[in-house]
C-alpha cells in the first residue's frame, strides 16, 4: 500500500483475494474474475484503476457518493461472461485510489483535490506507460486533470468530453468542476470537445471561457430537436483531429439520465447511446489516450445495481473485439 503525501490517500494494488469477494463461478461458465485477476498489468492493453473518493464534488459544493461507483463497477463485472467474443485476454486490473480520511468541510475538500490530482499523477508515472490504456472508474471530474496530465507527457494530446456540464468553472481553487479549464490554461490539451451541454446548468462564465479557447461544443437540447445525433457529432470531431495526436476521452456520468451520480438528471442520454459510443471507440483504440467514467454516485442496493451494469457494458464494449 502507499499513501499520498498529508496521508489523505491510499493506493492499493488488486489481489485475486480481492477478487473472490466480487464474483461467483458457476459450472459450465467462465466469468471474467476468473480470468482478468490472472492477467498481467505489466503486459495488458488495458488497465482498470479505480478511484473511491468524493472530495471532488465535495469541494464543487456537489453531493458524496461517487466513492461507491467502483466497487459496484467490479461486482457486476467480475461476474460477467468470457467466450469467444470476449476472452479478456487484454485487460488487468491495477487497483484503487481511496480517500482514507473523507473532507470534513469545503475547503478542506478542495485542499484534498490538489493532495489528489499530485497522487493520481504519481501512481499512472509509477505503475503504466505510455502504452497502455488507463480505463479509469469512479470519484469525480477532478481526476481527469491528473490523467490529462500524465498523457501529456509524451504526446500532443486532444480531449473529447460527453457532459452536460463544461466543467470549464474559474480556477482560483481545484475541484470537479474546473479540470478542463485549468488543463486549457496551463495547456496541457491542444484542444477541449465536449458533447450534450445542458443548457440550463452551464453559466456565462464558462460559455464565454468555450468560446474564448475556441472549444468545439453541442447541446443537449438540439439533439432533443433531432439536428444530429451523439454518435454521428462525435465520429465526426474524431474524424477531424489529427490521427497522430492522442484523444483523452471523458464520459461523465451525469450526461445519462436518471443514472444515479452526483448531479443526477431526469434528462440526458440514454445507456444504449452511451454504448453506442464505447463501440464505435474499439477501431480508434490506437488513438485513446485513456477512458474515464467519472461521477457515477450510488448508494443504494438498487443505484450500485443500476451503475455497475452500465459501467460494466461501457468497458466490455469498448476493448471487446
Amino acid at each position: 500500500m502507499k499513501t499520498s503525501k498529508s496521508l489523505n490517500f491510499s493506493f492499493e494494488l488488486f489481489s485475486k483475494e480481492q477478487a473472490a469477494n466480487f464474483h461467483s463461478k458457476r459450472v459450465g461458465e467462465t466469468r471474467v474474475g476468473e480470468i482478468v485477476t490472472e492477467n498481467s498489468v505489466a503486459s495488458s492493453k488495458f488497465v482498470l484503476l479505480g478511484i473511491e473518493e468524493s472530495a471532488g464534488p465535495l469541494a464543487n459544493n456537489g453531493f458524496s457518493g461517487s466513492e461507491n461507483a467502483w466497487s459496484a463497477f467490479l461486482t457486476n463485472f467480475l461476474n460477467t461472461q468470457i467466450h469467444k467474443n470476449f476472452e479478456g485476454k487484454e485487460i488487468a486490473i491495477l487497483g484503487s485510489i481511496k480517500n482514507v480520511n473523507p473532507p470534513q468541510s469545503i475547503e478542506e475538500a478542495k485542499t484534498q483535490v490538489e493532495e489528489l490530482d499530485a497522487f493520481v499523477l504519481e501512481i499512472l508515472n509509477l505503475e503504466l506507460t505510455q502504452n497502455q490504456i488507463p480505463i479509469v472508474i469512479g470519484g469525480g471530474h477532478n481526476n481527469a486533470l491528473p490523467l490529462m496530465r500524465w498523457s501529456a507527457q509524451t504526446t500532443e494530446l486532444n480531449c473529447i468530453n460527453i457532459d452536460p456540464h463544461a466543467d470549464c468553472r474559474n480556477t482560483e481553487a481545484r475541484h470537479s468542476g474546473n479540470s478542463f479549464s485549468t488543463a486549457l490554461e496551463e495547456k496541457t490539451i491542444k484542444s477541449y470537445s465536449v458533447f450534450g451541454l445542458h443548457e440550463a446548468y452551464n453559466n456565462q462564465f464558462i460559455l464565454d471561457f468555450l468560446e474564448k479557447h475556441a472549444c468545439f461544443h453541442t447541446y443537449f437540447e438540439d439533439y432533443l430537436l433531432g439536428k444530429s445525433t451523439l454518435l454521428a457529432d462525435f465520429e465526426k470531431r474524431l474524424n477531424k483531429l489529427n490521427p497522430i495526436e492522442k484523444i483523452a476521452l471523458e464520459i461523465d456520468m451525469d450526461a445519462i439520465a436518471l443514472m444515479p451520480s452526483s448531479a443526477l438528471s431526469p434528462s440526458g442520454f440514454s445507456v444504449n447511446e452511451i454504448r453506442s459510443v464505447c463501440l464505435t471507440l474499439k477501431s480508434t483504440h490506437s488513438k485513446v489516450a485513456y477512458l474515464h467514467f467519472p461521477e457515477a454516485a450510488p448508494k443504494s442496493q438498487i443505484e450500485q445495481k443500476i451503475v455497475g451494469k452500465a459501467l460494466s457494458y461501457f468497458v466490455r464494449d469498448f476493448v471487446g473485439k
